[in-house]
């Protein structure tokens, strides 16, 4: 343990924190625009400085360490004045846009420049030549805003061990690209979108589709049917100053209508129904002897992973469509015989915490129609809401509409890490051995934040071992495994973003003092798990909507109809794309 002073205030933490952190464990908040805890600790943009007794430079806190006996002061005027003169540098250089900017009132650059008085004019003159790129179906990047923090390229890099990003040229001519200034369609990028989450102003976002829904809302023409994912009502309410962790499904459900939609269905239905296809294939492959370790086929960005990193273990992946694409598929040609609606005329938008649904949505087609014609972010609905005049939080609760509106709490909990992997035990336990007194409910061991998850259950007298692994670094050490026939495993969950989706790309983007302060990942994870014990039916075979479908539309699970609406096919895709 180290002793030093703060602002002449006593300070005692362990050897090894930098400065940043002893000042935090006593409530002092050093602004930050680099800096990320574990994931990008550079020191680059100098806002962090802080001023040290004995030294004649500034040191930038994020990176300094602690020392013994060290007098530490982060507010003099030597140091306010650095602080200030560095965001205006930044400024210089930066399109100040910010009332029609999507990160208005929600920028880190734009909160430090209020806070230090900053005059975003004083130093003007030449700027850099900017690249936009709009190339995917999921992301849009403007360097007109970048500041060059560099925290997309660490957490590309770090994190998710894609790395697809990095800084170009030298000097004044420095720019965030892909590697000779390659578009970014034409890369390994998997469209997680965690790089939005990172960047601290309007850089980075999501590729918008606002503009399609509110078409197809004023077109009498379409019938307008909407489903939200899991995880969006675990965060939407963090959009409009609601406390962390609040489910505002009721309102989500009530908001949905009243912006106009024919329908508001909930893909927790579609969830169930994945998990039913899902756990009969696993069922079929371990008694059958067929591919094993199956993969989970829920999150687009791992299937773009796999497509292009790991070709050969495509047989490994389930053929089922994801939740997303099956409720689309769903909706079109069942419900459309159902309410007597053309399948063409069904106009079919999902909420998704997820940027790589964006492109998902091409990706699957039934009878020549694409299952999903639009994808929203959470973040998009939030500003939906808002241009509808919708006070959320003030809105009364509403209950979606059936037959896509029941679901179990195994269709809840799929936004968690461990989630899908629970949820299919639930009903492969059931599938494997038909004639258990008392199932298995719950699935503790695969629950949890950490990357890599293993457990192993005596199911039908067969020992089952399963695995659950997110964030794309973990992902690579399991694929590598598998590929090399090191592992034994029957089943594996994977979800691209750490913590699963409920982190997603398309999550309200959080201030980084909260991220440091608060498991995010944990107060969403927890409202799904909360729903899912509140629920009376907790394992997807036992939705009474779905057990109809399947009887009156469907057939068996896995069957003829089941395989031509619910699964799909992949194949592989190249690295990089060539000009």
């Amino acid at each position: 343990m180290i002793n030093l002073k703060i602002n002449n205030i006593p300070v005692y933490v362990e050897d090894g924190a930098t400065v940043l952190e002893a000042a935090r464990s006593i409530g002092i908040k050093i602004p930050t625009l680099c800096h990320l805890k574990g994931i990008s600790e550079l020191g680059a943009c100098r806002v962090c400085v802080v001023e040290v007794k004995g030294m004649r430079n500034l040191v930038a806190a994020c990176e300094y360490p602690a020392q013994e006996g060290m007098e530490v002061f982060t507010n003099t005027p030597r140091v306010l004045n650095s602080r200030k003169t560095t965001i205006e540098l930044i400024l210089s250089d930066h399109r100040k846009d910010c009332l029609s900017c999507e990160r208005n009132t929600n920028c880190e650059l734009q909160r430090l420049s209020h806070k230090y008085d900053c005059d975003s004019h004083r130093f003007e003159g030449s700027t850099r030549d900017f690249v936009f790129d709009d190339s995917t179906d999921y992301l849009v990047r403007d360097n007109s805003k970048c500041i060059l923090c560099r925290r997309c390229i660490a957490v590309c890099k770090r994190q998710q061990g894609v790395g697809v990003i990095g800084a170009n040229e030298r000097g004044f001519a420095t720019h965030v690209a892909c590697p000779f200034d390659m578009k970014l369609s034409d890369t390994p990028c998997v469209g997680c979108g965690q790089c939005i989450n990172v960047c601290p102003t309007g850089a980075l976002q999501e590729k918008e589709e606002l503009t399609r829904v509110q078409e197809a809302l004023a077109d009498p023409h379409k019938y307008t049917v909407v489903g939200y994912a899991p995880s969006v009502r675990a965060a939407l309410a963090e959009a409009f100053d609601m406390p962390m962790g609040t489910n505002c499904q009721g309102k989500i459900n009530t908001a949905l209508r009243y912006i106009g939609f024919d329908k508001v269905f909930d893909v927790n239905s579609s969830a169930d129904f994945t998990i039913m296809e899902e756990a009969h294939e696993l069922a079929e492959r371990i008694g059958k002897g067929g591919v094993l370790p199956m993969f989970t086929s829920c999150c687009p960005g791992w299937i773009n992973h796999i497509q292009k990193n790991y070709p050969d273990l495509l047989p490994n992946l389930s053929s089922c469509k994801s939740p997303q694409q099956m409720f689309g598929a769903l909706v079109k040609h069942v419900f459309g015989k159902i309410a007597n609606v053309a399948a063409k005329g069904i106009f079919v938008v999902t909420v998704m915490p997820c940027t790589a649904k964006k492109g998902e949505k091409h990706r699957t087609f039934t009878d020549g129609l694409a299952d999903v014609d639009a994808v929203i972010t959470t973040r998009e609905l939030a500003a939906l809401c808002k241009e509808n005049g919708i006070l959320l939080n003030e809105l009364p609760d509403g209950e979606p509409d059936r037959p896509f509106g029941e679901y179990s709490g195994a269709g809840a909990i799929f936004g968690a890490t461990g989630g899908v992997m629970e949820a299919a035990l639930r009903t492969a336990v059931n599938i494997l051995q038909p004639d258990m007194r008392v199932a298995p409910l719950e699935f503790t061991e695969v629950r949890g934040l950490k990357g890599v998850k293993a457990a192993s259950y005596v199911i039908a007298g067969k020992t089952i071992k399963v695995a659950v692994v997110n964030g794309l670094n973990n992902v690579n050490a399991v694929c590598d495994a598998v590929r090399k026939g090191e592992c034994d495993f029957h089943f594996i969950e994977v979800m691209t973003c750490p913590g699963g989706c409920v982190m997603g790309g398309g999550q309200p983007i959080r201030a980084t003092i909260v991220k440091h302060k608060a498991e995010v990942a944990a107060a969403r994870a927890q409202v799904l798990y909360s729903a899912d014990k509140a629920m009376y039916t907790r394992r997807s075979h036992n939705n009474s909507d779905l057990k109809k479908i399947y009887a009156d539309y469907l057939g068996d699970p896995c069957g003829n109809e089941a395989h031509h609406l619910l699964h799909t096919s992949y194949r592989a895709l190249p690295k990089y794309v060539k000009e």
